[in-house]
């Protein structure tokens, strides 16, 4: 990753930056987290992005068509760079690492909560009053996942820390422990 983070860094701080003297860091924060997601849910994006059969102008008029109306443009002279310079491939590295920088700056802690289930509203805001404890922070930012396989509760990574509610892992242990009595 040590590699990555040298190619991806510079960009996020340099944004981040930018975003900050246009006082847009919320917004671009906003953005960013958007473009993450349609960034994962499709292939074909980050496959056309990422090509080197498509040209470096063809990339950024699509960019300009896709995002002109939806992203400031600071954030869109970004994804020009990008694909100026063949880095466009990065842009979900990139985006990572300017929200990490976000966090690091706002102390803002991330916590992943996977659940066999989706939480009610009830279960969400109980389970962020434990998590603020654990993460011994108020600002705290949660993501949500939802796998079937835990077939019950649910598992929260904050920072290092691991609490494995699940079934699965409950029957996992169960498992180990068994295997050392034999």
């Amino acid at each position: 990753m040590p590699l990555l983070n040298a190619i991806t860094t510079p960009y996020a701080e340099a944004f981040l930056q930018v975003a900050e003297s246009r006082n847009e860091v919320d917004e671009v924060i906003d953005q960013s987290k958007s473009i993450l997601d349609l960034w994962n849910a499709s292939p074909e994006f980050r496959e056309a992005m990422g090509s080197p059969v498509l040209e470096v102008d063809a990339k950024k008029a699509a960019l300009e068509k896709m995002f002109s109306k939806d992203l400031s443009p600071s954030f869109l002279n970004l994804l020009k760079l990008l694909a100026d310079r063949n880095r466009i491939g990065f842009l979900d590295s990139v985006l990572e690492r300017l929200l990490e920088l976000y966090r690091q700056q706002r102390n803002i802690a991330l916590a992943t909560v996977t659940s066999a289930s989706e939480l009610t509203e009830d279960q969400q805001n109980e389970l962020l009053k434990k998590i603020q404890l654990i993460a011994g922070t108020e600002n705290l930012e949660i993501n949500l996942k939802i796998d079937s396989s835990l077939i019950g509760g649910f598992i929260v990574n904050v920072g290092s820390k691991v609490i494995d509610a699940s079934l699965s892992g409950q029957v996992r242990r169960l498992g180990l422990s068994l295997a050392k009595v034999s």
